[in-house]
């Protein structure tokens, strides 16, 4: 329910043994380890250089694992389960791990005959477009008894070959007859004809002008020897032989693809190794030491001890962070409020002296969530999902224990305002009618303005929880002014003038809500004159006043949180009309009509749940985000990112 407390450390270690610390530290997962140009102790030593050069090898390794990976992994056969959607990495133990990585030598031949063969597949994929482009050009002109040599022989007249769009055929037959020439057709491609056309040389420009009229497309068989059937032939068997070259290399990529897993394996271990030596090549260091600058929580700093300890030449200091230097943050909470760090998250990490807002938000999120969904029946639907993902899903499952979570209060939520697949109880099991209205506490359609007055009322609490959560922990950083002037004043006012309003409304005795009322003249005041500390007297009361005006905001702040009642009657009176819908479906004869309510009941609760839930979410979280948060969080911190090992395509199990 805090943020963890961060200690920083300065490790030496001799060049010898730097490597196999970073692989204990990187093992470990507990220490964050700075490179030269952010670390302090470069800044105070410029001389320091660093501890070695880039690790181009690894690097040139990793980039033809990848690159081989995705090629192959085109040939792998494809698994489209559920169950591999929702966990995707393949668990193994550290025996398997290891075994792998043992074979590194073979893994990467592989690789080597992946590399050969991409190429040779991208050559003869080639030949077989070109030789089967060919083919598709001669195909037209299959029946063309001369070779081809011999058209471009005569010397009185010029022949001329080309593609013609059928429908202009007979116009120019009739056409270059007027020019003493002739047109032959000699096969058909698609919507033109395969033509041959001769004409008197002198007649040429006329006869080419008039082909250019009706989109005539020439086509050249230039330095092509032989008939056209013959080279149909023999580019035929041309494309045979090629592709079966070509299915032999896929059969022969395809058997490699079936050591892709082990390559992922290889291709996460390189990842790790690369990210250690980049890690040491970073690092500042003498001739002799490699200074390793770092974070580590103070709850790990004993273990991180130990393990320094286990090196001869390496040693361990606390140090004391600089001044004004960006410390990293990591949160931490309880089981129940864990999940809930995803908005705390999302949103931006605390800074090192801000104070953790999830434990606060986590009770007001999972409220505001059921008072917007406000049906137990849907809350069961999405609790039994949940279920479902954590049982299958792999990696960080807040989000899911989360909704989970927020179900469980929504599941309550909806007892108390009667909500079960809106009325379906009413509409289709009356028997139970009588035990939804003894779990009621009122029905939100008959005592709309209950629900409005319970919707400003937690809205109103969350904010004055901002306000309160902001007094204590300035109090607790010892900045007693901060902590007068800019809450305690408005918790004082806001709480005062809601108490004279009560007054005015009958609901407190008179006398009481005009004591507050005066009362709250006081907080108004130092509002006015201290709220701003900083300038010139006129620059301060200016913003005195304007900030006295933004209390107005506050009320803009309250009304924001009738969102709750507007989305919690909206998925109310959509699941009604289903319920109505269904009912009307029902009536439909020869019993289609039972499955016809099925279907109506199925689909149009599923919708309204996938809409009204989402919108839940959302909603919710703008009201954290914009109404909550700026009462006392601002975030923009640094999250702690120590060196740990990160495994993309496996889960290995300790």
């Amino acid at each position: 329910m805090a943020v963890s407390r961060m200690a920083k450390v300065i490790i030496a270690s001799h060049h010898s043994q730097a490597s196999e610390l970073l692989e204990r530290l990187q093992a470990a997962g507990i220490c964050q380890i700075l490179n030269s140009r952010q670390a302090t102790v470069a800044r105070d030593f410029p001389e320091l250089g660093q501890a070695g050069q880039p690790p181009k090898d690894l690097e040139d390794v990793l980039n033809r694992l990848n690159k081989n990976i995705s090629f192959l992994r085109n040939y792998a056969p494809a698994s489209k389960s559920l169950a591999d959607a929702l966990a995707p990495l393949k668990v193994l133990g550290q025996t398997q791990y290891d075994q792998v990585i043992s074979q590194q030598q073979p893994l990467l031949d592989i690789i080597q005959q992946a590399q050969q063969a991409e190429i040779s597949i991208e050559r003869l994929q080639s030949d077989v477009d070109k030789l089967s482009n060919t083919l598709a050009e001669l195909q037209p002109w299959a029946a063309l008894p001369t070779p081809l040599e011999e058209i471009a022989q005569l010397r009185q007249t010029t022949p001329l070959t080309g593609l013609l769009p059928s429908q202009h055929f007979d116009y120019i037959h009739q056409q270059t007859a007027e020019l003493a020439a002739a047109i032959q057709q000699v096969g058909t491609a698609g919507s033109k004809k395969a033509c041959v056309l001769v004409c008197l040389n002198e007649n040429l420009p006329a006869v080419q002008k008039l082909l250019r009229s009706v989109e005539f497309e020439p086509v050249s068989f230039t330095g092509i020897t032989g008939t056209v059937s013959q080279l149909i032939n023999l580019h035929s068997a041309q494309l045979d032989r090629t592709t079966k070259d070509l299915a032999e290399q896929i059969d022969k990529v395809t058997l490699l693809a079936g050591k892709v897993f082990s390559l992922e394996i290889l291709q996460d271990h390189y990842n790790n190794l690369l990210n250690r030596e980049q890690t040491r090549e970073t690092a500042p260091a003498t001739e002799q030491t490699v200074i390793l600058e770092g974070w580590v929580r103070k709850n790990d700093l004993s273990r991180l001890q130990q393990i320094v300890s286990g090196f001869g030449a390496s040693s361990l200091q606390v140090i004391q962070p600089a001044q004004e230097e960006d410390v990293p943050v990591e949160i931490e909470n309880k089981n129940l409020v864990r999940p809930f760090e995803v908005i705390t998250r999302l949103y931006g990490m605390p800074r090192h002296f801000e104070v953790d807002p999830t434990a606060f938000l986590a009770p007001f999120f999972a409220l505001f969530f059921a008072l917007c969904l406000t049906d137990a029946g849907y809350a069961l639907v999405i609790i039994a999902l949940m279920v479902f993902l954590i049982r299958k899903l792999q990696g960080d499952k807040k989000l899911v224990w989360m909704l989970g979570l927020c179900s469980v209060v929504t599941i309550v939520a909806g007892a108390l305002t009667g909500g079960w697949f809106g009325d379906a109880v009413q509409q289709f099991i009356p028997a139970l009618a009588p035990l939804r209205e003894k779990m009621m506490w009122f029905d939100p359609f008959e005592k709309p303005m209950m629900f409005f007055g319970l919707a400003l009322g937690v809205g109103y609490l969350q904010l004055q929880t901002g306000l309160l959560i902001a007094f204590v922990h300035n109090l607790k950083r010892r900045q007693y002014t901060a902590a007068l002037c800019d809450q305690l004043t408005w918790l004082l006012m806001l709480n005062s003038i809601v108490i004279f309003a009560m007054g005015k409304a009958g609901r407190v005795p008179p006398h009481i809500g005009s004591a507050f009322g005066i009362t709250a003249l006081v907080p108004a005041a130092m509002i006015l004159l201290f709220s701003q500390r900083e300038g010139p007297v006129v620059g301060r009361l200016g913003m005195g006043v304007y900030n006295l005006f933004s209390t107005i905001f506050y009320v803009g702040d309250v009304l924001s949180y009738l969102r709750l009642m507007a989305l919690g009657m909206v998925t109310a009176g959509l699941a009604m009309a289903i319920n109505v819908i269904a009912g009307i479906a029902l009536d439909i004869p020869y019993g289609i009509g039972v499955i016809a309510m099925v279907i109506v009941l199925v689909c149009g609760h599923g919708f309204n749940l996938a809409i009204s839930g989402l919108s839940a979410f959302v909603h919710t979280l703008r009201l954290q985000y914009v109404e909550f948060f700026p009462k006392f969080f601002a975030g923009g911190g640094t999250a702690f990112e120590p060196l740990c090992k990160k495994y993309k395509h496996i889960y290995i199990k300790q």
